[in-house]
């Protein structure tokens, strides 16, 4: 009778009887949010960080970049991690490195301890979140397992609306330095429910799982991103044409292709040479890229020009960040009724034409910029559609993989929206700052200028999507995930 209510207890499908997995839902969820959220609260204080570190002005993004850049380029390096090395062992991992990296962040005592404090946060970021949702995914069945699966991708928009407010608060009332601190206790209470909570199952020895990680070809791509986005960020006071900017370009070319060689010759590459051949998942991760640089490029120069410009505190800047994350929830809970009715090309490029309308309205702010008729409506537009673009892509990315490749189709969307993110930074603030400085009227000419391109790439994207995207409507399955 012991042996027969224990079985009861592991079978995911017999979940709903049991209040365990919900509580596993909960710490996992939990996890995944304090990614999400460290994505975002720092924009709020950047304004902060570079009076109180001394960043010059062009260097600030690496802020945000490091973060980002490390996360997306170490993703499928982490969920490989997860499948070889232990699921269990692999969050923890994340965890603490996270954990750590957030505490280093918040004493950093300059710039350059921040940057590279804040790319070990990424790196621990990179193993926690495939972890966790491995570890939900093996978790639940069924209806539970859509129910958990919808829950996890809610809490993209919770943490991202939560970061722009969170930033504010804490750094208007205590330090910009709170925006790390903060995840110092949440992630040691994690870490000690989670060794409570999530079964040791069988890990593999180390050594030799370590030797079947494509370890060259992660450092490889890793290293070819870091040198674009440096090329990028050293465009805006070298010039585009400079034997600097053009001698970078190369380097980063030339090691992107060596990871395309790696990637082919390697017995268990990251990404599966068959993978490149989906024309529907590759179409939408670069659309997924090119959406994800827009809203957080233009996140990021909208920072600026709230506090450099228009003098708002760190509070009130995240105040006004609300409405914008806020419709992109809306947008992607209108999207499965778009969705279903028009299918996914037409909703896709009209999400990327209101996205372009959106950078367009932004881009004519003057330096007396009225928030509610300057730029609020270009906040809607934007997050609108970026709204409809991502819940799209969810549809479409997944339309032509097979069960066995589909962990690592959703690892390509999620890597290419976090690298959409360390680009959209560099590009913007590149294309936003090359001529004109970032304070002062070069600030306010260089944001009209940023958002612009903003609005190009939009358009540009939108073309992509109808020559590319194919037509489909959601299954049944992915409706009641959509939900």
């Amino acid at each position: 009778m012991h042996d027969r209510r224990h079985d009861h207890a592991e079978r995911p499908q017999d979940a709903g009887t049991d209040q365990r997995p919900w509580a596993l839902l909960i710490l996992l969820c939990a996890a995944q949010f304090m990614v999400i959220l460290d994505a975002t609260v720092v924009n709020v204080a950047l304004p902060s960080i570079r009076r109180a570190l001394g960043f010059p002005p062009t260097e600030l993004q690496w802020v945000v970049t490091a973060y980002v850049l490390a996360t997306g380029g170490l993703l499928l390096l982490g969920g490989r991690a997860a499948d070889l090395l232990g699921r269990r062992r692999i969050f923890l991992a994340g965890l603490a490195t996270f954990t750590a990296a957030s505490l280093a962040s918040g004493l950093a005592p300059s710039s350059g301890a921040l940057i590279a404090a804040r790319a070990a946060q990424g790196v621990g970021a990179a193993l926690l979140s495939p972890a966790a949702l491995s570890i939900l995914t093996t978790s639940y069945t069924g209806a539970q397992r859509a129910r958990a699966l919808s829950t996890w991708g809610a809490i993209g928009g919770a943490g991202a609306a939560a970061g722009v407010l969170l930033g504010g608060i804490l750094t208007s009332l205590l330090d910009w330095r709170w925006v790390f601190f903060i995840n110092v206790p949440v992630g040691l209470l994690t870490a000690v429910i989670a060794l409570r909570l999530i079964p040791s199952g069988q890990a593999a020895s180390m050594w030799p799982a370590l030797r079947r990680l494509d370890l060259p070809g992660a450092a490889t791509l890793v290293a070819g991103l870091v040198v674009l986005v440096y090329a990028l960020q050293g465009a805006a006071t070298h010039g585009w044409a400079s034997a600097r900017t053009i001698v970078l370009l190369a380097a980063a070319a030339a090691l992107l292709a060596a990871f395309i060689s790696i990637e082919r010759r390697a017995r268990q590459p990251l990404i599966a040479p068959s993978v490149w051949r989906l024309r529907s998942l590759v179409s939408s991760a670069t659309v997924m890229l090119g959406v994800t640089a827009i809203l957080v490029g233009t996140s990021f120069l909208n920072t600026l020009f709230f506090q450099n410009v228009l003098g708002a505190s760190p509070l009130l800047t995240g105040v006004e960040f609300l409405p914008g994350v806020l419709t992109v929830g809306v947008a992607a809970h209108l999207g499965p009724q778009l969705l279903t009715r028009f299918g996914a090309r037409p909703v896709i490029a009209a999400g990327l034409l209101l996205a372009a309308a959106g950078d367009l309205v932004l881009s004519g702010a003057p330096a007396n910029a009225s928030y509610v008729v300057d730029l609020l409506p270009g906040f809607v537009l934007l997050g609108l559609g970026v709204g409809l673009t991502f819940v799209s892509i969810s549809v479409t990315s997944m339309s032509d993989v097979d069960h066995d490749h589909a962990g690592l189709a959703s690892g390509m969307i999620t890597t290419a929206h976090e690298l959409g993110g360390a680009l959209g930074v560099s590009l913007f603030s590149a294309v936003a700052f090359g001529a004109s400085g970032a304070t002062g009227v070069g600030l306010v000419t260089g944001y009209g200028r940023g958002t612009l391109a903003g609005a190009a790439i939009a358009a540009a994207l939108a073309l992509v999507a109808v020559l590319a995207v194919p037509q489909l409507r959601p299954t049944a399955a992915q409706r009641v995930a959509l939900h």
